[in-house]
């Protein structure tokens, strides 16, 4: 197999380069995942489907068994220890260690459901911060041993002067960024640049042991530690939101590399550009601010919203529209149509117009996009679905389930009406709309699931989406 297959755009070297892996058998990928306080939004959602699409073809190139993926959770942030405290004094039952560990497990739980709504593979391997705390004092212990942290105040800071290399990621100076950024001042720091390895906790919130008392790790050393340990001292390709690049990013080379110069920590750099909403920054003081679930719920498909961010190259601005939604489903409604019945075995085209040359370009999704147009134009339609199952817009596809695609599509308006007429009904207590529009979807073969949680509808063996028609 040519070693060349592949070329991604390096945010390390600012070029696009040919992608070698350190082993060829065991590719390695870490991604920084979500703080575990809340509901993914948008923003939140676009890295995830960037980093499972680099994912998807690294598998097909070089198998699955070969591919390891590492995407952290972060689930000790001063966000979370500020929700369960509110839950608290809002009168919640449970201690705050309890409410955290309840928030931490709900928002995990979520993340899961709506990334999967998106056909996101899981990672192979999902590490807590909490779970790497030991491995994290380790690695501080060894900074200070080196010379390159220092212990103050019940705090242990990284010495930003003793890493030369410091800023060749965002490619600023140490002037630069002191000027540019908003720096915590502290009476312990040597350097307004040097930043928080470890930190105190108080009694009523979540700490651990360490040499420096009783505290909990930075958000940086999270990340170089459960990197370290999960995929060694160096690793093929490390990604995140452009966002990340500093301080976040810049942070993590200073500390691994410090702590283990044998080692290249990561040897690619990707990061993906932000998400706008209709053409403004998404923003809850506009209006614009929305959660995935937020846009599940409002009957708008996973494999929509997916179709619209892969509409955009992953190095670009992205601009989420409604307009571009419906074109999405239009799209998908066409193509979902044409692939009724048909098993793709076919193994992707290595032409140089594929699919899967497009995506071998630095993840160009938008062109192959267009060509899975082509390739429904000129009704290849073997290719057309193995094309959409490597980019993830089939995976609900697969083992000829055309029914449930067809009713991801058109059961969610219903579902959304019934749950808003029934909101109606409970307070004018006229259930007659409700009744009327339960039975006409029974008798379109669909089973209605109406519960205090909610409603659900499900199709059934006969359903046949055309007597839905009018409704």
């Amino acid at each position: 197999m040519s070693e060349t297959l592949i070329r991604l755009h390096n945010s390390k070297s600012r070029a696009k380069e040919d992608f070698v892996p350190i082993d060829p058998e065991n590719v390695r990928m870490y991604v920084c995942g979500p703080t575990v306080y809340d509901r993914a939004h948008l923003g939140n959602a676009r890295p995830v489907v960037v980093f499972d699409t680099l994912y998807r073809l690294l598998r097909h190139v070089y198998g699955g068994d070969h591919v390891t993926y590492v995407r952290n959770f972060t689930d000790v942030d001063d966000k979370i220890n500020a929700t369960a405290l509110a839950r608290k004094e809002a009168g919640a039952a449970g201690t705050l260690e309890e409410l955290i560990a309840e928030r931490t497990e709900e928002t995990i739980s979520w993340y899961h459901q709506d990334m999967d709504a998106l056909g996101t593979l899981r990672p192979t391997q999902e590490p807590r911060a909490t779970a790497f705390i030991g491995q994290m004092v380790a690695m501080i212990a060894d900074l200070i041993e080196k010379g390159h942290a220092y212990a103050a105040e019940g705090h242990v800071l990284f010495s930003v002067e003793s890493y030369k290399a410091y800023g060749a990621l965002s490619g600023r100076s140490v002037d630069d960024m002191i000027a540019g950024a908003r720096v915590e001042v502290a009476p312990y720091k040597r350097n307004p640049m040097d930043f928080v390895l470890w930190k105190p906790s108080s009694d009523d919130l979540p700490g651990w042991d360490s040499p420096w008392g009783r505290g909990r790790p930075g958000w940086h050393i999270e990340c170089s530690a459960m990197s370290y340990e999960l995929l060694g001292a160096s690793f093929d390709i490390h990604g995140g939101g452009n966002d990340l690049q500093f301080p976040h990013h810049e942070n993590e080379i200073a500390q691994s590399c410090c702590a283990h110069p044998e080692g290249q920590f990561a040897r690619y750099w990707l990061h993906n550009e932000m998400l706008q909403v209709e053409g403004k920054k998404m923003s809850k003081s506009l209006g614009n601010f929305f959660t995935v679930r937020d846009l599940l719920d409002q009957g708008v498909p996973g494999e929509v919203i997916r179709f619209v961010f892969l509409g955009t190259h992953y190095g670009k601005p992205m601009d989420w529209t409604a307009k571009k939604a419906g074109e999405a489903e239009a799209v998908l409604r066409k193509w979902r149509s044409q692939l009724v019945g048909v098993e793709s075995t076919a193994r992707l085209s290595e032409e140089p117009d594929s699919v899967l040359a497009a995506l071998r370009d630095d993840l160009n999704t938008p062109l192959a996009i267009s060509r899975l147009h082509a390739l429904s134009r000129n009704n290849q339609l073997e290719q057309l679905y193995a094309g959409l199952k490597l980019m993830g817009l089939a995976e609900k596809w697969e083992n000829g389930l055309h029914q449930d695609i067809e009713a991801l599509f058109e059961l969610q308006p219903f579902k959304k009406k019934l749950e808003t007429l029934r909101a109606t009904a409970m307070e004018t207590k006229d259930f007659a709309p409700v009744d009327a529009l339960k039975a006409a979807l029974i008798a379109a073969g669909v089973e209605v699931r109406m519960s205090k949680a909610g409603v659900e509808l499900v199709p059934g063996a006969g359903f046949d989406p055309a007597k839905l028609d009018g409704l």
